[in-house]
């Protein structure tokens, strides 16, 4: 069994002792230590969140400024292309408009000249039938 003498008194104060000094020097500052490491952590983590946060919504109003200035330029494409589309219209049709008139010109020109050639085809065509038929007769018409 035990025996509860003296020396078990002596060990038990200085285990108390012990951990009195233990707790002053060892415990108390590790504690300190783990306490401001954890608020320092716990800050870090604030301000990753608030940067984070922060980031976020700077990405939001970059990602709307970005739609915006892409409608934007879709509407202006469409207006660009429209005024292309009404561009080409009128030059097409003056290219039609002035096509038509000098397929005009040229069609009467074919025209006169067709007569012309007719014309001169039947005065050849008569001059050489006169000499024909003197030929054949053998006298002068």
């Amino acid at each position: 069994m035990i025996e509860l003498n003296l020396a078990f008194v002596v060990q038990i104060i200085n285990f108390g002792i012990l951990v009195l000094v233990l707790n002053v020097f060892l415990y108390k500052p590790i504690r300190k230590v783990l306490s401001e490491r954890r608020l320092v952590i716990d800050g870090a983590r604030d301000k990753a969140a608030s940067v984070d946060q922060e980031v976020q919504e700077k990405m939001a109003r970059y990602e709307a400024r970005l739609r915006d200035a892409k409608t934007e330029a879709a509407g202006r494409r469409a207006e660009a292309l429209k005024q292309a589309q009404a561009e080409e219209a009128t030059v097409l049709e003056k290219a039609r408009k002035e096509a038509a008139d000098s397929l005009s010109t040229i069609r009467e020109k074919v025209a006169k000249e067709a007569a012309e050639a007719r014309a001169l085809l039947t005065r050849q065509a008569e001059a050489l039938s006169g000499d024909i038929c003197e030929k054949i007769l053998g006298r002068s018409l």
